[in-house]
């Protein structure tokens, strides 16, 4: 509960949690006759208790609300032309102090940790997710990342997952896949899909890997699509792989534009929740503050998801967290955001312009 509450206030030290918890000993009493820790005890918990609980408490969570509710599980967006579910798979480093967190150095004079994560598109729910080092990189993760993709889906990621052994596996399994191209591939065009450029599209290519470590991998023909996409206000020329076949080359280019969106998950989590100031040194403390932000994030979506919220989820988080100890009804509160009220019409009186005495 402390630690959730550091997340929910941006709270910048051991001190300012437990002083805040006492001060409103009473509200917080009601949660199952919780008290305020002191801060000794609470530095003690971040360095010893395992943040493995944390992780888990996140996953329980997550399946009792979507056992509770299945409709939050399936999600309120609607991707068109795709009915398999959507996968983004990514990662994000968490910059932190190198002087005080010398386990985490991976650099000469930075330090930094690493979240892995897949996110459901339609639902922008984490389905898995690891905290490790920095200096892993990404495609070790990528097999234990989409472990549980089924037959059927569709998953998007950058060039750093770009492992042929791992996208063969998935392959296999009958999952399909979108990526970037690396500028050094080895291939050769086997057949020629679009024999002229036609609007974005430059070409469309079905290829065989012609390296023989990287055939030996991926014997299966690839389809190369090349495109040109908007980034950050430019449009500029890039180069995509998929095994679906069939797809459009146009759908391509639209699935990797998909991948954006857990751009802006991970920027929802570093600008709204506390990720820059930690409040313990060791790598268990650090570790529990990421697992409770994305155990946050969850509630603070079901919230929205009860709720219909149409506002930003910046102002979401905002507004829970100005009203974190009032006994209001929540639910009611968010509903009636984006709702016009009667048409009020004031009628200007002189000597309303004034304050009172003057």
């Amino acid at each position: 509960m402390a630690m959730l509450y550091a997340q929910l206030t941006h709270a910048i030290s051991l001190n300012d949690v437990c002083d805040a918890l006492k001060i409103f000993r009473g509200p917080l009493s009601g949660i199952r006759g919780a008290s305020a820790p002191s801060p000794n005890a609470l530095s003690h918990a971040n360095r010893v208790r395992d943040a493995h609980m944390a992780e888990q408490l996140l996953w329980a969570q997550l399946d009792h609300l979507q056992t509770l509710t299945p409709a939050f599980a399936a999600g309120r967006r609607r991707l068109p032309r795709f009915k398999g579910r959507l996968h983004v798979v990514d990662s994000t480093v968490i910059t932190l102090v190198a002087n005080c967190m010398s386990w985490a150095k991976h650099r000469r004079r930075k330090a930094a940790t690493k979240l892995h994560m897949r996110l459901d598109l339609q639902s922008l729910l984490p389905r898995f997710a690891i905290v490790d080092l920095a200096p892993h990189h990404d495609n070790t993760r990528a097999p234990a990342m989409c472990a549980q993709l089924k037959a059927g889906e569709i998953a998007i990621f950058d060039k750093a997952l770009l492992a042929f052994a791992h996208l063969g596996k998935l392959t296999q399994r009958g999952v399909f896949w979108v990526t970037r191209s690396k500028d050094n591939l080895d291939y050769r065009v086997v057949k020629r899909t679009l024999r002229k450029a036609q609007g974005n599209i430059l070409r469309d290519d079905l290829i065989r890997l012609r390296g023989p470590k990287s055939r030996g991998l991926y014997p299966q023909d690839l389809r190369r699509v090349v495109a040109r996409v908007e980034l950050r206000g430019e449009e500029v020329e890039m180069e995509f792989l998929t095994n679906h076949l069939e797809w459009s080359a146009q759908s391509v280019a639209d699935l990797y534009k998909c991948r954006w969106d857990i751009e802006k998950f991970f920027r929802q989590l570093k600008q709204t929740f506390q990720l820059a100031d930690f409040l313990g040194n060791s790598a268990n403390a650090v570790h529990w503050q990421i697992w409770t932000a994305l155990l946050l994030y969850v509630l603070l979506r079901y919230l929205a998801f009860l709720s219909q919220w149409q506002q930003s989820f910046t102002r979401l988080w905002a507004l829970c967290r100005s009203i974190l100890w009032c006994k209001i009804d929540l639910l009611e509160l968010l509903k009636s955001y984006g709702i016009a009220g009667p048409q009020w019409r004031f009628v200007g009186r002189p000597e309303q312009a004034y304050f009172a005495g003057f």
